[in-house]
């Protein structure tokens, strides 16, 4: 069985980073009645005895005794990491695997990536390594950020260039939360692009997320409840709606019910790697599979259902109903329409009692629908895990390598160029130590230099579907 460390940087990172823990516990609870430690707890979590004082020794069979998250909190600021430490989760975090300062970034992210990446380099590389010695077979980091403020996108992106150069072997899948157009943090812009040359550099795998997206989800799950659709009362444990059901019940915070959406992301895509199914799918087929071109590893990710775990009394969708869903718009993580854009590869992960062939019934399906590269038509991967999510029967999770994110990085690089034209906010980043100008131009070049990549396929769209010739081999 191998194991994952989840990175959560900036307050984004580490809201998202809480509500995965919360959810993660509660689905290994259900699942595990007997409370033993076992494989699938091992992935994410240690068995930690206490008895000992604070360091004691790992237990690896028997009674669960303190689990221990496998995890690294980041925060410039402290407020968001004290609370989770005053939360009912704060047993979970290891107090050695924090790391806060008081002042943080100023949305600003030269302050993040040159100041405060400088300043605990040395300590963040030395609590990576401890969490890592933790593991038998490390197979993953998970790092969840946020690209408009100065800590989630300067420090995030710093320590994915850290993991790269400590444990090149070890996959890094990044969740990057990217700013709405109406984003309160004026610098976003800027943040958001010179953390996209990191992220195209370092990382394997980018899953992003728009808050656009989430926020209106959100809203069609409240108005569904409101209407009346999903039945008229939402369940006392609901997860969408609060983080109510855990051990104390506190008043739910703004951004709960978007965060949830993102942890159920993550929860989903782990789920081969800790319980058991008839097709697993390990993290590293994901990137093998999934990213033709080191540079395009971006994969837009849907989920079907979206009120997950026991949110609302409303029946299951109907196993192909939940397939169309997951390639309907209403149902992106981001403002995306992949069905009419270029498919480079797509995977599927499935939960519960599905058999391969329902899976194959609707792939047969959904592809003549769908647009694939011309050398790339049976592009399917897929995952099969006979654990269902809490509170229902199956659920899926598409992951796309879809031209699809193009209006994105496009939208993202005109925000920047109307800041950047005007030189506005520019002598913020360009006072720090180690920040040229150079850094912008380098920034949004190769920015414009991804978009012209998806472009390219873009092109191909539609014409003839042209076999590659083949070596003549003489006999």
């Amino acid at each position: 069985m191998t194991q994952s460390v989840v990175v959560q940087v900036g307050q984004c990172g580490n809201q998202v980073g809480c509500r995965f823990w919360d959810l993660a516990l509660r689905e290994h609870a259900a699942v595990n009645k007997k409370g033993v430690y076992d494989e699938a707890l091992s992935s994410f979590f240690r068995n930690v005895d206490t008895r000992s004082g604070d360091n004691g020794p790992d237990i690896y069979k028997g009674k669960i005794c303190s689990l221990k998250a496998r995890a690294l909190l980041i925060d410039m600021e402290e407020g968001v990491v004290n609370e989770i430490l005053q939360g009912p989760l704060r047993d979970v975090f290891d107090s050695k695997q924090l790391i806060t300062d008081v002042s943080g970034s100023g949305n600003n992210w030269a302050v993040g990536h040159k100041i405060y990446g400088c300043q605990y380099r040395e300590n963040i590389v030395e609590k990576l390594r401890k969490t890592a010695e933790h593991c038998d077979c490390l197979q993953c980091f998970f790092i969840i950020h946020s690209m408009g403020g100065g800590t989630g996108s300067g420090l995030g992106t710093f320590v994915l260039n850290l993991l790269e150069e400590e444990f090149p072997e070890v996959y890094r899948f990044v969740t990057s939360v990217y700013p709405s157009g109406e984003d309160d943090v004026i610098t976003s812009p800027y943040n958001s692009v010179l953390a996209m040359k990191e992220l195209n550099e370092h990382a394997d795998c980018v899953l992003p997320i728009e808050n656009e997206s989430l926020f209106e989800i959100v809203n069609k799950i409240h108005q569904m409840i409101n209407s009346g659709k999903l039945g008229s009362t939402v369940k006392p444990n609901s997860l969408v709606t609060s983080s109510a059901g855990s051990a104390k019940t506190l008043q739910e915070k703004p951004f709960d019910a978007m965060n949830n959406i993102v942890a159920n992301l993550l929860l989903n895509l782990t789920s081969s790697a800790r319980f058991e199914g008839s097709l697993n799918m390990d993290l590293n087929e994901i990137s093998m599979n999934l990213v033709p071109f080191p540079r395009l590893h971006y994969l837009v990710s849907s989920l079907t259902p979206l009120y997950t775990l026991a949110d609302v009394n409303v029946p299951s969708r109907r196993l192909d109903q939940m397939f169309s869903d997951a390639f309907s718009r209403d149902h992106q993580l981001i403002q995306a329409d992949p069905k009419h854009s270029l498919y480079l590869a797509c995977a599927l992960l499935v939960r519960g009692n599905v058999q391969v062939s329902d899976l194959r019934r609707n792939i047969e399906r959904l592809k003549p629908s769908l647009h694939f590269v011309s050398w790339n038509q049976e592009g399917w991967k897929t995952g099969l895990c006979s654990v269902p999510p809490v509170g229902h029967s199956h659920s899926l999770l598409a992951l796309a390598n879809n031209t699809c994110v193009k209006p994105t990085f496009i939208e993202l690089k005109d925000r920047f160029m109307k800041l950047y034209k005007k030189k506005a906010h520019l002598h913020h980043y360009l006072q720090i130590d180690g920040m040229e100008q150079s850094c912008f131009s380098e920034a949004v070049s190769s920015l414009s230099d991804l978009i012209e990549e998806y472009n390219e396929l873009d092109a191909t769209k539609g014409g003839p579907r042209i076999d590659p010739s083949r070596l003549k081999i003489a006999v």
